[in-house]
Parts: structure tokens; sequence; C-alpha cells
């Protein structure tokens, strides 16, 4: 068992060497630098594509919902989002609130 905690010990110290680092390079860093842009450009591709295996190919509960309810609560969510100035909470609890009332009624 304390060779477990070398491990754990390693971890901790290579993680926050790599956040101490961060916090010292960001001040030097261009968020408009073509760098940056690509950088932002692959996070939201990684979002997008995980988000559309969560609607088209979802694991455990979410999986017995039917597609056509998840495509609709994704649909509500990103209309009521835009409703409402950009709102990610407003948005959540529009297509969390659809599958929710769909499910009580039976109709999924």
């Amino acid at each position: 068992m304390p060779g477990a905690w070398i491990f754990v010990l390693v971890g901790a110290i290579v993680t926050y060497a790599w956040r101490g680092a961060g916090v010292a390079l960001s001040g030097r860093i261009d968020p408009n630098s073509r760098a940056m842009r690509w950088v932002t450009a692959i996070a939201y591709a990684l979002l997008a594509g995980l988000i559309a295996r969560l609607i088209v190919a979802p694991q455990g509960a979410l999986a017995e919902t039917p597609l056509w309810l998840r495509f609709m609560a994704a649909a509500l969510s990103i209309g009521i989002y835009l409703l409402c100035r950009r709102s990610i909470t407003a948005g959540v609890a529009a297509g969390a609130g659809l599958m929710v009332v769909v499910s009580a009624l039976g109709m999924d």
C-alpha cells in the first residue's frame, strides 16, 4: 500500500507543476494570437463532439430515451439559450425539463 502513495504524490506534483507553469506564463499569452484561436477552436470542437455523442450514441439511462426526444431537448436548449441572452442555466433547465415532462407523461 505505501507504494500506491508514491504514484499519488508523483501525480500531484506533475499536475500542480503544470498548473503553476500555466499561472506563470498566462500573463505572456496574447488571447488574440493565432495559436490561442486554434486552441479555442479545438476546445469547441471537442465539446461539440462530446455533445453530439451524448445525443446520438448515449450510454446508461440516457440511452433508454428515444432519439427524437434527445434531439427535441437539444433544440429547445439551444433556442432558450439564445432567447435568454445566452443563459446556459436557462438552456439546460429547458432541455432537462422537457425530458422530465415527456417522461412523466409517458410519451417516451
